[in-house]
């Protein structure tokens, strides 16, 4: 099935984009809450003891997968609206606005809500002895606060990529024109980009392997997030969002899923038995090599079939989902401390990991929403912004 659509430029709201917004919004919660008992990548609270090897296998094969795509649909997403704003508002509106609804969510966050997670909340797990208010001083004065964005690299890094895209339009002097009828990507672009997205990965992992970061911002993802984001700015002038077949789009989603899914065990398994997760990270190595080509082909087969399941499935909002929409990035910016709170609280709790994992997702979404909703969103300045 293929959607038909004028030759004009898509509006400025998409049903289906919003729907996929809170999704992977709600996909972010679940990743930190299992970061939180897999020990496997960067959080706040990891709670002891680690689990067996078998289960750090389940772990890392979800936290792997979703990390693959779900930042980086973020980033196309999030490009494919910016050339419209761009067009509707001109360079200086357009980075004022940008500046506003980016950057400072991402200041409330390191000024307020970080020292609210290390200083508050975990004190006692970082054996944190100094007074709150001669430790804040000190986190303002040396500028500390500038790496500690958490989720909010995200907001960031949109605003840097937001800022570039506003040079080359200067530079370009003149407003792209909209080709809503050109032709359509085939297998043939998506194996193109896959490549360059695996190469580039790959690359930048010799020297920025996972696990690394420069002020909170990890690079070995970068190349992903680049390309998706300029995927989404052609995309808004091609409306291939609202163009790509149904079909096209599922047969990449069927690979994703079956050769994708096969592909990852076929290397975790030898990585995981030889004990060379260092390897899989980055370096000169084969098993970097063939996680950065799965990664990217990964990514490119899930995006691709999300965006057109829906597109055709879930092109429409009640009101739940719409205010799943309304809330989605207070609940980005304010998640952390709610699910340290929740997984605090369920510390003493005697159940196993898988359980204790599902049900601090559960409890850290619906939490941070109603914290979103009651609180959040009704105070003046924050409403703005959120």
């Amino acid at each position: 099935m293929t959607t038909t659509v004028p030759a004009t430029a898509p509006p400025s709201r998409l049903p289906f984009i919003d729907n996929l917004r809170w999704v992977m919004i709600m996909l972010v919660v679940s990743m930190h809450s299992a970061v939180t008992y897999s020990h496997l990548g960067g959080w706040y609270y990891k709670e002891d003891p680690a689990p067996a090897p078998l289960m750090t296998l389940g772990f890392a094969t979800y936290q792997v997968f979703l990390q693959a795509f779900f930042m980086g649909f973020l980033f196309l997403l999030a490009g494919y609206f910016v050339p419209g704003a761009y067009d509707r508002k001109g360079l200086g509106r357009f980075l004022r606005d940008r500046t506003v609804r980016l950057g400072i969510p991402a200041l409330i966050y390191m000024l307020v809500i970080q020292p609210l997670n290390v200083q508050g909340l975990l004190r006692s797990y970082y054996h944190i002895t100094t007074p709150f208010p001669e430790a804040y001083w000190h986190y303002v004065r040396s500028l500390s606060f500038v790496g500690q964005s958490g989720p909010m690299w995200f907001t960031i890094a949109l605003l840097i990529f937001s800022i570039f895209y506003s040079l080359a339009r200067l530079i370009g002097r003149g407003q792209p024109a909209n080709a809503a009828l050109a032709p359509l990507p085939g297998h043939a672009h998506v194996i193109g980009l896959g490549l360059l997205m695996a190469l580039c990965t790959f690359l930048v992992r010799i020297v920025q392997p996972m696990g690394t970061n420069i002020l909170n911002m990890q690079l070995c993802y970068f190349s992903q997030y680049i390309l998706l984001f300029s995927v989404g700015l052609l995309a808004w002038r091609r409306n291939w969002l609202l163009r790509i077949p149904y079909a096209f789009g599922m047969k990449w989603f069927t690979l994703a899923l079956t050769v994708g899914v096969a592909g990852w065990f076929a290397i975790a398994i030898p990585v995981f038995q030889a004990h060379a997760v260092a390897q899989l990270s980055g370096g000169v190595t084969w098993q970097s090599a063939a996680f950065s080509l799965w990664e990217s082909f990964f990514c490119l087969g899930v995006c691709l079939g999300l965006t057109v399941w829906f597109r055709e499935k879930f092109n429409r909002q009640g009101r739940l989902t719409q205010w799943l929409s309304d809330n989605c990035f207070a609940v980005y910016m304010s998640h952390p401390p709610v699910l340290i709170a929740v997984t605090l609280a369920l510390q003493g709790w005697a159940a196993p990991k898988p359980l204790k994992f599902l049900t601090a997702t559960v409890l850290g979404v619906v939490l941070t929403y109603l914290a979103s909703s009651l609180v959040l969103r009704r105070i003046p300045l924050l409403r703005r912004v959120l």
